[in-house]
């Protein structure tokens, strides 16, 4: 099959392409440029794990074809520690959702972590302080089948919080001191799985 000539913006270079035409953008992404932090779920965009920042928009690379993003700028996971946003949280090089997802463990396995935070980023480049119901709305397209989402939403509620100028949460992970009491005398793990750590003598 022949071959087209493209070029993409990825992560602020840009990048020449020879591709065929029934190339993915997501194969182009983690196979030709080596960006393996796009992840490949379903081929169907259901699962949105394959999601990237593109002229402005999330969009799923499973469902767009590489030449389709010809003179294109995208944004994948990898390039999120260099926008101008990075720095402005606690940390000096993590973009504020990546801080968001590293304090209040929004995540288990982390298959879908890459394409939440750019979820999250759109939605936040176009409303810096959303609600909790519109959270949960733009994230509606992506799936995670291990935190519940509850971590997930806590995670771009923080980076909305530095993007806002307000003090975020500390993270229930590194203060478990301030975790909340379970029913059951033990206390919540932070993850948003639904566990009650017991810290009863006899787990000690």
């Amino acid at each position: 099959m022949s071959q087209k000539d493209i070029t993409i913006t990825v992560n602020g270079t840009e990048r020449e392409l020879s591709v065929e035409p029934r190339r993915l953008l997501v194969h182009a992404i983690r196979e030709d440029l080596d960006l393996t932090g796009t992840h490949i779920g379903c081929d169907t965009g259901n699962c949105g794990a394959c999601t990237v920042y593109k002229d402005g928009e999330a969009v799923k690379s499973c469902l767009m074809f590489a030449v389709q993003a010809d003179e294109s700028d995208v944004t994948t996971v990898e390039g999120m520690a260099d926008l101008p946003e990075a720095g402005m949280g606690r940390s000096d090089d993590l973009h504020p959702i990546q801080e968001g997802f590293r304090h209040m463990h929004g995540l288990q396995c982390g298959y879908c972590t890459p394409g939440m935070i750019m979820a999250g980023k759109a939605l936040l480049d176009k409303n810096s302080d959303p609600t909790e119901a519109e959270i949960r709305e733009n994230i509606s397209g992506n799936l995670c089948r291990c935190t519940g989402y509850q971590n997930i939403v806590k995670s771009i509620q923080y980076a909305a919080d530095v993007y806002n100028d307000r003090e975020p949460p500390e993270s229930p992970v590194e203060n478990p001191q301030e975790q909340e009491a379970a029913a059951d005398g033990g206390f919540e793990c932070g993850s948003g799985c639904g566990c009650d750590v017991d810290f009863g003598e006899e787990d000690r």
